[in-house]
């Protein structure tokens, strides 16, 4: 995709599709909003995901072996992320993490091809507090699983994830912000 700049396409993608300013929102964490990304509208979109894969592949540690975060939000993330890294022939796998455990089948809440010798990257698609991005940390240092960078597609706290996960010692990368898609934070 050198022809292109993935990451300003992926911008104007959720400007004309995944951002909505008919609200109030009520979001994740509780909070109401006047307006609301819903990032799934790019994220599973062909087009949408091949910009997300690109954009979130130029921003990677060098060092990560796999990306992933919780389900369902960062699923088509990892997914087109990975499928990036192959066109590139860079081998990174991607993940899922189920909201709670299963007891049958193999069980647990990691699901792909993730493991303790794995160096990883947690995804979301629109942060707001960071608690999906800490709780997705949380599961993976609890399997042996080291973490080296987390990413946000969209962050819409003013900084506030960036401290907390300072806090929790993991680098932080931001893609868009609500002004790159002209929205007030």
């Amino acid at each position: 995709m050198t022809e292109i700049d993935p990451k300003g396409h992926l911008v104007e993608h959720l400007r004309h599709h995944s951002v909505r300013t008919d609200g109030p929102f009520t979001l994740r964490s509780g909070e109401t909003s006047d307006w609301y990304i819903d990032a799934r509208q790019t994220t599973f979109d062909g087009w949408g995901a091949i910009l997300v894969g690109e954009t979130v592949l130029a921003a990677l540690d060098s060092r990560v072996t796999a990306v992933g975060g919780m389900t369902l939000g960062a699923d088509p993330i990892a997914v087109a992320t990975a499928i990036s890294a192959a066109r590139a022939r860079k081998p990174i796998q991607s993940f899922s993490i189920r909201k709670e455990s299963k007891d049958h089948g193999t069980g647990g809440r990691l699901v792909g091809p993730v493991g303790a010798d794995d160096v990883v990257a947690v995804l979301e698609d629109t942060t707001t507090t960071g608690a999906a991005l800490i709780e997705a940390i949380e599961v993976l240092i609890d399997a042996g699983i080291e973490v080296v960078q987390a990413i946000a597609l969209v962050d819409r706290s003013g900084g506030a994830v960036s401290a907390r996960l300072a806090e929790a010692g993991v680098p932080y990368i931001t893609l868009i912000t609500p002004e790159d898609l002209g929205v007030a934070p």
